[in-house]
């Protein structure tokens, strides 16, 4: 029974579950051979939206932080794995590679990933899904997830194999985040008994099984964002075709969830649950050291290098980059019109787009198209658009809602002046000198990187028939619809000519 002024429990749960790198074949390969027969139990149940566009880059940084907030880059202020932040005249780096981190030193990156991600760099002029539903007293959990803000406090709990970094960087900062917290070594909202693993990839569903477990267990939580990394680094290494084993091992840390429940019947009674993938995965062969390339004709800025000579800052951002011009005034404009004449002679840039006098601009092959909010085309999500020049350069089923998506990036604060999104087969060498290469990767504007899953299971039917194109931002509409709150407004639901052009 609630006691008098506290909110009452919702009638059923929500589960969230994030796979990352999923991608919608795999899924339905690994269920009907077998391999996932909890995943094969929702699909049978629910209903499978196999083409849920992810942000662009498609990067987890960026995809995280639309699936938890509603919003673009251009709200989120979330631009990649790596980009250049022009108050501080540094790069940030959230761990492209080990090797990448410990280019721009491991204490620092400590910092961003786990602190200033959340607390610094995501806008507060957004709310996330976890503060939202913590207003309407609907409590709140979260297994290891790049974006957790929320209302409650955490302490750092300093554990497992990243107490001696964190020790020697004086982390000891609190956070906020979701009633119920678990990161790893970092942040636990009470104890439990499992090991933390986020230092060592291929390794971190074990930990989200387990904290889970206790979830259910202990009765913790009305919403739950259960994340399931590992088969994103699987994917890395061994390619996205290799991700039957890594799903049958997802598959096992949800079975968990629903074995702690009382078995699948008594599970779904329960809970709502959404299966979603931030991105999918393509297969790389070939590296594109851009900042190497472009270094050849700039001074570009190196990690840890001071900005004084500088004339550009380059963000490699696996299948996708950004490059910031350091200049100002004239200067500026002829450094930009200059590195935008040598990407065109770089292999392995497919295309890449900039702000140009109120419209964004996008080269591919030497054909350009120019386009702005307006009136003459309309998308598959509602807003309409001008466009001018050769409309074939952003083919839509190669390039997935792609005026959006460029549009929102462009126009984020810590936007690069010139965006990149890399050929087939090819992905930027990152500041350690590391790719996936043979193997997997994304970040691309292209549909390969950027079409995942969405499956929603308890939810009233045709959900699939609500949008001609369902896109990672829906998610947290969905989340509030469920819990009968209102749900803060998403881009697709304020026209993109009165939400964007503001910004």
């Amino acid at each position: 029974m609630t006691s008098p002024g506290q909110p009452a429990r919702p009638e059923r749960k929500l589960v969230l579950c994030v796979v990352d790198s999923l991608r919608t074949d795999m899924l339905v390969e690994a269920a009907r051979g077998g391999a996932a027969p909890t995943f094969a139990a929702l699909l049978e149940r629910g209903e499978l939206i196999g083409e849920c566009v992810s942000s662009f880059p498609s990067v987890t940084p960026v995809c995280c932080s639309e699936l938890v907030t509603g919003h673009g880059p251009d709200r989120h202020w979330i631009v990649g794995s790596n980009w250049y932040h022009r108050a501080e005249q540094r790069y940030v780096e959230y761990g492209s590679s080990f090797e990448a981190t410990r280019a721009f030193g491991l204490f620092r990156a400590l910092y961003d990933i786990v602190y200033n991600m959340n607390m610094s760099h995501l806008s507060h002029e957004v709310e996330t899904i976890f503060e939202r539903l913590g207003d309407a007293g609907i409590r709140t959990a979260c297994t290891p997830f790049l974006i957790y803000r929320g209302r409650t406090r955490h302490e750092v709990s300093l554990e497992g194999m990243l107490r001696r970094v964190a020790i020697a960087a004086s982390f000891r900062h609190a956070t906020w985040g979701p009633d119920e917290l678990f990161y790893g070594e970092l942040y636990s909202s009470r104890p439990v008994d499992c090991k933390p693993t986020l230092a060592r990839p291929g390794t971190r569903d074990e930990y989200s099984a387990c904290a889970g477990r206790e979830l259910v267990k202990h009765d913790l939580y009305d919403f739950l964002l259960f994340s399931l990394p590992d088969n994103d680094h699987h994917s890395h290494k061994l390619g996205p075709e290799a991700q039957i084993e890594s799903i049958a091992r997802a598959d096992a840390a949800f079975a968990e969830l629903v074995e702690a429940a009382g078995g699948l019947e008594s599970f779904l009674a329960d809970p709502a649950v959404i299966l979603v993938a931030d991105h999918a995965q393509t297969r790389v062969e070939r590296p594109l050291p851009l900042a190497e390339a472009l270094a050849s004709e700039w001074r570009v800025l190196g990690p840890n290098e001071p900005v004084d000579r500088a004339q550009l800052a380059v963000s490699p951002i696996a299948r996708a980059a950004a490059v910031y011009v350091l200049a100002e005034g004239k200067q500026r404009e002829r450094i930009h019109a200059a590195v935008r004449d040598q990407l065109d002679e770089i292999d392995g840039v497919e295309l890449y787009a900039w702000r140009d006098d109120g419209r964004v601009t996008v080269r591919r092959d030497g054909r350009e198209l120019s386009f702005a909010p307006g009136s003459e085309v309309e998308d598959l999500r509602g807003n309409r658009w001008d466009l001018t020049g050769d409309d074939g350069v952003l083919a839509t089923d190669v390039y997935p809602n792609p005026f959006e998506r460029l549009w929102s990036a462009l126009h984020a604060p810590h936007a690069g002046d010139i965006l990149i999104s890399a050929a087939e087969g090819y992905e930027t060498v990152d500041w350690g000198g590391v790719t996936h290469c043979p193997g997997g990767s994304h970040g691309s504007l292209r549909a390969g990187d950027s079409l995942g899953p969405l499956l929603v299971c308890g939810f009233e039917p045709g959900v699939a028939e609500r949008r001609r194109q369902w896109t990672l931002r829906d998610v947290p509409g969905l989340v509030a619809e469920h819990f009968g709150i209102e749900a803060a407004p998403t881009d697709v639901d304020t026209p993109v000519v009165a939400g964007l052009e503001a910004g």
